[in-house]
Order: structure tokens, then C-alpha cells, then sequence
């Protein structure tokens, strides 16, 4: 240490500051009780859906099929074309309408339960105890020696994460590709690049995010838990912990002498940070890491049966409830406050409307384009044609015959075919030739309409204007 000039301080001596937590591995401890329950059978639906979705069979073919090559999205018996994205939109809007829903009433309640990132380290997790056994037994085995035990046990959980992951990463891909034939190419090693590039894409993230990254992906990737704030409220239900009840924590006996001083219900025993899968302890408060899983309601319910308190030290609540004493009834009665009453309303009318116009959505589509190369033309009779190119879109799963006719001027008809037949889920490319007598108007364009009509339903019905040029 170097003296400093008479009159002046010492300079402090540096300080490090790191930016970023050192990772810590967490190794959750296996919990069972209600809330888990839950969570596993919403898993194992959630993922029945997924892996069997794809083998579902509607009218001989795959009943869900976002078929990219035909540009055609097979939803049981609903075909939808580029033409009808604007369902997607509405989809994405109800989605995000239902997620604020959920979220204002519930607080995390999709993260905890049915988000794809915790299903998937649920099911990684879920091999990783049957192999490697529960928190203590993997905690040896990692402090433990390099051995042929060990490299058996790890290689066996790596090769069963890879497997799911590659099963996860095939499935995605035949929602997009049919399934026998992504299959028939899989066996045959004859995949496209496309498709080998999005299965092993896809494996691989699985495999890093649920194997390796886990609570990271909750803590740092994930941009709900930071925009999670603007939805919650004081009346929002989340997981917490009753400090008024449980502090100060303490050891306590069940056979306790009542007239001793009476410590929190906490026994300050651990177990709910442990089972926690993203490592934070309830006890501090509402924390944006916390996914709303309620593990750490199922450890400490059968603590508090041991030492003979009342379950609900931590419980689903609510911090206006947490503060004013308020009883379940009270706490549903806030529930139902005019920001859900919005957000229910919007769902619900949103929700509506896209389903009307989905179940009266027309089977047919067409698309009329003039022929530029000619404007107009005089026939052999004295009459002026115009060339169209119609086209046909048959949304049904069934062949379609359609008749033709135009309207508009006097006189006008058509002198090529009146009556088409479009495939199943197909389309048709028609040109026809309109005439009309040459008095029929002044020079120049004319709206006429051409009306298409189903031959076996009057009510498929389709109208649509173009333009007729008189020289």
C-alpha cells in the first residue's frame, strides 16, 4: 500500500462487479400431491395429441396436415388455402387474448402446465429419475468418481433424450410433410433437406433446451415472464407463501409444549426450494422466475400434516387476500372484476364472429382476369368478344360441376363453355370468350358480372365483376 499526499483520502480499492450470475445447477426433487397430478395429465394429454395427431385419418388421407408443397392446411374436414390467412390472424389474436386471460386470473398458470418448454423437461426429467434416481441420488452420482457405472447410467439418460428428441423433431415435421410419406423417405434414407434439416433443427433444441437449459430458458429467454407484470394485478392468483403465518421459521414439534413461545408454522426445512425447478424460494415473494408449477404447495402441505398445522402455508392466493385476511369466497369474488369481465368479452365476441364466418365460409373461390394481349376483338358475326381467364378454387372434398353465365349488357353471353368441373380440394383454369352485339353500348369498358352457380346447390352461389371492352 502506497502512502497518499498529506490532506488527501486513500483511493478505494477496485471492486469486481459481474454481470452475469454464475450458472448453478438445480436439481429438483421429485414431488408428488393434487397440483402434480395436474400437471402430469395435462402432460401426457398434451403430448397424446402431439405424437398421435399426425396418425389420424380423415377421408383416406392425414386428418391435420399443414401441407407446405400443395399450399393447403387440412384441419379434419376443413381445408384452408393461402387465400385464408386471415384465420391464422384471428387464431393468433384469440391465442393472445386467452393467454392475458389466463394470465389476469391465474398468473402463470400456462407456464407452469402446459407450456412446451416445461412439458418437455417434464418428460426429460421424468427419464432422467428413472435412470439416475431422485435429487439425492443425483447429487451423488455427480460428485462421484469417473466409473463404468456411471458412464452406463449417463449414456443410457443422453440416449433416451436424444430418442425423444428426434421422435419430437419427426413428429413436427409431418404435420407439414404426410406422414406415410415422410416415413416410406425415413426408412428408405431418402429424406428431402428440408425436412432432414427442421427433424434434427428441432431434436437438437429439444434435446439443449429440456435436457440442459431448463430453468435458463424460464429465467433469461423467455419473454413472457418479463412482460408478465402488466397483466397481473392484486387480485391475480398466484403461488405464495403466508409469511404472517409462517414467520418467524423455526424447528417445531408436533408434541410441542403449548405453553413455550410459539414460532411461524415455517420450519425452515428446505423442501420447497428444493422441489422448485427454477430454484427460488417462494418464502422472498412474488419473483418473475417462479412458473406458477405449485410444486412447492405439494412438499409443503404434507410437511405441515407432520407437525400438525393446517395445510395452505403456501397456496394459491392472492396478495390483496394475503393482506386483508380474505376467505376462498371473497378471493373468487374479486376474480370476477371488470378487467376479466373485458378480456372475456373480447374473447368471446372475437371467438364468435370467426366462427361464424368459418362455418359460412363458401366452398368456392374464383379469380377472373382479363386476357391483356387483346382487349377486344370483332367476330366473323359482327360481334365484339373479350377474352377471360377464370379460376376456379374448389375448397370442398368432393368434385364440383359449376355453370356459367354473364350479365350485364344486352345481349351478352358466352361463346365458349357454361359448365366446368372442378376436383376435390382442386383448381381449374378456364378460359372463356364473351361476345356481345356491338350496339350493346358506348365505347368503352363496361362492368358485367359473371355468375357461377353449383349444378347440384343453388345456394353455392358466386358473383363476381370484370370489365367488357367496346371498341
Amino acid at each position: 500500500m502506497t502512502d497518499s499526499p498529506p490532506g488527501r483520502l486513500a483511493a478505494p480499492a477496485p471492486i469486481t462487479v459481474s454481470l452475469y450470475e454464475k450458472h448453478r445447477k438445480i436439481y429438483a426433487k421429485a414431488v408428488r400431491g393434487r397440483f402434480d397430478n395436474g400437471r402430469i395429465a395435462l402432460v401426457l394429454l398434451t403430448q397424446a395429441m402431439f405424437y398421435g395427431g399426425i396418425w389420424l385419418q380423415w377421408n383416406g388421407r392425414q386428418a391435420l396436415l399443414l401441407h407446405l408443397v400443395e399450399r393447403k392446411f387440412y384441419l379434419f374436414g376443413l381445408v384452408l388455402w393461402p387465400q385464408d390467412v386471415i384465420y391464422l390472424a384471428v387464431l393468433l389474436i384469440i391465442s393472445a387474448y386467452g393467454l392475458f386471460l389466463v394470465t389476469a386470473i391465474a398468473g402463470r398458470l400456462f407456464c407452469g402446465y402446459a407450456c412446451p418448454q416445461t412439458v418437455y423437461t417434464e418428460l426429460f426429467m421424468w427419464i432422467e429419475n428413472a435412470i439416475e434416481g431422485d435429487r439425492n441420488a443425483r447429487l451423488k452420482l455427480d460428485k462421484a468418481p469417473l466409473s463404468a457405472g456411471k458412464m452406463t447410467r449417463k449414456a443410457a439418460k443422453h440416449g433416451l433424450w436424444i430418442a425423444l428428441a428426434l421422435w419430437t423433431g419427426f413428429t413436427l415435421v409431418a404435420y407439414f410433410t404426410p406422414v406415410k410419406e415422410l416415413t416410406a423417405a425415413f426408412t428408405s434414407w431418402s429424406l428431402g433437406p428440408w425436412e432432414t434439416f427442421w427433424i434434427f433443427f428441432y431434436a437438437g433444441f429439444t434435446y439443449l433446451m429440456a435436457g440442459f437449459m431448463r430453468e435458463q430458458v424460464c429465467k433469461y429467454m423467455c419473454p413472457y415472464a418479463r412482460f408478465q407484470s402488466v397483466m397481473f394485478d392484486p387480485d391475480t392468483l398466484i403461488v405464495s407463501y403466508d409469511p404472517e403465518r409462517g414467520e418467524p421459521r423455526g424447528p417445531r414439534r408436533k408434541d410441542a409444549d403449548p405453553a413455550a413461545p410459539r414460532a411461524g408454522d415455517c420450519i425452515d426445512c428446505g423442501v420447497c426450494v428444493q422441489v422448485c425447478p427454477t430454484g427460488i424460494d417462494i418464502r422472498n415473494g412474488l419473483q418473475y422466475e417462479c412458473i406458477g408449477c405449485a410444486a412447492c404447495i405439494d412438499a409443503c402441505d404434507p410437511i405441515m400434516d407432520k407437525v400438525g398445522a393446517p395445510r395452505g402455508l403456501i397456496r394459491y392466493s392472492t396478495e390483496n387476500a394475503l393482506a386483508r385476511h380474505l376467505g376462498k369466497k371473497e378471493i373468487v369474488a374479486h376474480i370476477l372484476r371488470p378487467r376479466i369481465a373485458l378480456y372475456t368479452a373480447i374473447l368471446i365476441v372475437v371467438a364468435g364472429v370467426a366462427g361464424w364466418f368459418l362455418a359460412h365460409r363458401p366452398p368456392l373461390k374464383v379469380d377472373v382476369i382479363r386476357d391483356r394481349s387483346a382487349l377486344a376483338r370483332e367476330a366473323d358475326d359482327g360481334s365484339i368478344e373479350n377474352v377471360f381467364a377464370l379460376h376456379f378454387m374448389n375448397t370442398e372434398e368432393r368434385p364440383r360441376r359449376y355453370r356459367i353465365a354473364v350479365t350485364g349488357l344486352p345481349g351478352i353471353g358466352l361463346a365458349g363453355k357454361t359448365e366446368v368441373e372442378v376436383p376435390p380440394t382442386g383448381t381449374l383454369a378456364v378460359m372463356t370468350t364473351v361476345r356481345a352485339p356491338a350496339d350493346a353500348g358506348k365505347s368503352g369498358a363496361h362492368p358485367i358480372r359473371f355468375e357461377i352457380r353449383a349444378a347440384d346447390h343453388d345456394e353455392t352461389h358466386l358473383s363476381e365483376k370484370a370489365s367488357f371492352m367496346l371498341p
